[in-house]
């Protein structure tokens, strides 16, 4: 009889070696094709406009199974829902359970905003020697589009997907004189959402005739979760070594200020509720920022860090601004699908609010035969 030692050592026939080789590969084919079926869109009824169209939810699932649901009215972001430290899944932005908040008036949760996100003073601009008047809907100011802005409207949607992405492509068309803009505006806003957990946000645009645009995103993020509390303790970086002071109506006065020893200054980390309570005038942060670097070129705009359930958010945007909200008009009614004050922050990467006003500005001019385009991306993330 041979020895245990023996029996250990003695070769392995070739082709017992053969068919382990072929196991593992089948074993590793199927692992892909596994991984390749979770990459998915799905989609859903979700109920209809006021005037009756049909709206589309939309789930993108990457490879990890973490999801972003997005619908087809107003190209609105609807939920993102990533793991914390422990893998335990949430949805990490504030919004509604059905349509119907989003058909009212509510605070752009989730919405793609434009022709001009933020506000335009006294809702006029001139352009080549003429005057525009657009609708006014914020005390004297014209914020976010206007009245009936790109949030309330249907976009139309394409599929888009690669090895690594699934996401949706989508248009609209904007005729000559909405809202009171010039020209008609052709825009597309593509959104991708990868294995990393990261969700690219790519704007582009043409018109036909001179016009300003500005696009932005205006998810509301709480990453210990929706309805959890206050982002008093989420921790904030921001590579933004100056602001846009603004007036009472919070029109910008047309300089860039420094923000070092003041409450906006986040180029070192600081909790958001740090210093909050000292913005008496605003009740928080509504502030747009100066991101450090080149306009033009993908480059950090934000890093967010929630110690609470480890996870964290890294933005990067090609925009000159990004401007951060603290939700401070959010009052815990069902217009607001229940958030209070300061239980949720925005990030909206965008040029300069009034920048049509503004000469000294970056530029927000579209003009025939140019192509507007600005990318910014959130990725999620996790710290043990």
């Amino acid at each position: 009889m041979k020895s245990l030692t023996s029996f250990r050592s003695h070769p392995i026939p070739a082709c017992f070696a053969g068919f382990v080789a072929l196991a593992s590969f089948l074993f590793s084919c199927g692992n892909a094709f596994t991984n390749e079926v979770k990459m998915q869109i799905e989609s859903a009824p979700y109920g209809k406009t006021t005037d009756g169209q049909s709206v589309t939810l939309y789930t993108l699932t990457n490879a990890n199974g973490n999801t972003v649901q997005m619908i087809d009215y107003g190209a609105i972001v609807v939920s993102i829902n990533v793991p914390d430290r422990s893998g335990k899944k949430t949805n990490v932005t504030a919004g509604f359970s059905s349509i119907d908040g989003y058909l009212k008036r509510h605070p752009y949760f989730g919405a793609t905003v434009g022709r001009f996100c933020n506000r335009i003073a006294k809702g006029s601009f001139s352009l080549d020697g003429k005057s525009y008047s657009l609708a006014v809907n914020n005390g004297p100011n014209h914020l976010h589009g206007g009245l009936v802005g790109f949030d309330k409207l249907m976009w139309k949607v394409a599929e888009v997907k690669s090895n690594t992405t699934v996401g949706l492509k989508f248009s609209l068309v904007s005729p000559d004189g909405q809202e009171g803009y010039p020209g008609k505006l052709t825009v597309s806003a593509e959104y991708t959402w990868d294995n990393d957990n990261k969700l690219s946000i790519k704007f582009s645009g043409s018109t036909d005739k001179a016009t300003h645009v500005n696009l932005t995103n205006h998810a509301y993020f709480n990453l210990s979760g929706a309805n959890s509390g206050t982002v008093y303790k989420h921790e904030l970086t921001l590579p933004c070594s100056k602001y846009l002071p603004v007036n009472a109506d919070m029109i910008p006065l047309g300089q860039l200020s420094s923000v070092a020893n003041t409450p906006l200054d986040f180029t070192s980390k600081h909790t958001i509720g740090e210093r909050i309570a000292e913005l008496k005038d605003t009740n928080g942060y509504d502030h747009c920022f100066v991101v450090d670097g080149a306009a033009g070129k993908l480059r950090p705009a934000a890093n967010v860090v929630d110690p609470a359930s480890g996870r964290t958010m890294e933005v990067m945007t090609t925009q000159p601004g990004i401007q951060l909200y603290s939700g401070n008009f959010l009052d815990g009614t069902a217009d607001n699908a229940g958030f209070k004050r300061h239980e949720a922050f925005c990030l909206e990467t965008q040029h300069f609010p009034d920048s049509p006003n503004q000469a000294t500005f970056p530029t927000t001019l579209l003009k025939p035969g140019q192509t507007f385009e600005e990318t910014t991306t959130y990725k999620f993330g996790v710290v043990k």
